[in-house]
């Protein structure tokens, strides 16, 4: 195991690539989007990030920020319930789990690695084997046109941008995109802007918005709609799956 960190300001971007270890991205204060494998992954503070080895990836910090790349040469294996660890995937990041890292990264820092280190080491992989696993991450398509829709509506997640107005910015009718959703995405333009959306609530959460001001934010009507979305996706309320881990 070896942890990088590093400060970084908001919309700093890191351009793509790859290495042949695994690695664990997280924040201590601000928020991160990570793309790698198709998909955006926009974490808060108290979630992570997991990219396998020798996957292709790229990151923009939406806050400032302060990084905690942690580089590890093999999986920490895998629980008979949780899924493979050569997805990327978020992770929580749990107050054991972030404050022994930490001090992983002061001890390399310090040079001389110490019998300390080798217990630290070993308790963070025993924590990282039993993080809890969380539904996220949006699919972005390869299609020129949709991925013009799908990004512009990541810009400004909202439940009232009007479909019609971005597929004519793309260059393309209402038919065609909900058909490109369809064929490449595997699914419906509603259901994709569900995780987008979720993907804004938790950065939003990561600002110190209230559960009422993020529904506000994104469009909803009322706090009770913006609940029902976020049980459906993640069979959690947002006052649980949004607020750090305890």
């Amino acid at each position: 195991m070896r942890c990088v960190v590093r400060a970084h300001t908001a919309h700093t971007e890191v351009q793509p690539h790859r290495h042949p270890w695994a690695q664990m991205v997280f924040s201590d204060h601000g928020t991160v989007r990570v793309h790698a494998n198709r998909k955006t992954f926009t974490v808060p503070p108290w979630r992570a990030v997991w990219i396998p080895p020798d996957t292709l990836h790229a990151s923009v910090v939406i806050q400032d920020a302060t990084l905690h790349a942690v580089h590890l040469l093999a999986d920490p294996g895998s629980r008979p319930d949780q899924g493979s660890w050569q997805e990327c995937q978020v992770l929580e990041v749990g107050p054991l789990l972030r404050e022994v890292i930490k001090a992983v990264s002061e001890e390399e820092r310090g040079g001389l690695l110490s019998e300390r280190y080798g217990s630290l080491v070993g308790l963070a992989m025993i924590e990282l084997r039993s993080a809890r696993r969380v539904a996220l991450g949006v699919l972005m398509p390869e299609e020129k046109r949709l991925r013009h829709v799908c990004e512009a509506f990541l810009a400004d997640a909202r439940l009232d941008q009007p479909l019609a107005e971005l597929a004519s910015r793309a260059g393309a009718s209402i038919s065609t995109i909900n058909r490109l959703f369809l064929m490449e995405m595997g699914c419906s333009f509603s259901d994709w802007r569900k995780q987008a959306l979720l993907s804004r609530a938790f950065a939003l959460a990561a600002e110190g918005c209230s559960v009422s001001r993020i529904a506000m934010d994104l469009g909803y009507s009322s706090v009770s709609a913006f609940s029902y979305m976020v049980t459906q996706l993640v069979g959690m309320p947002p006052s649980k799956v949004l607020g750090r881990p305890r």
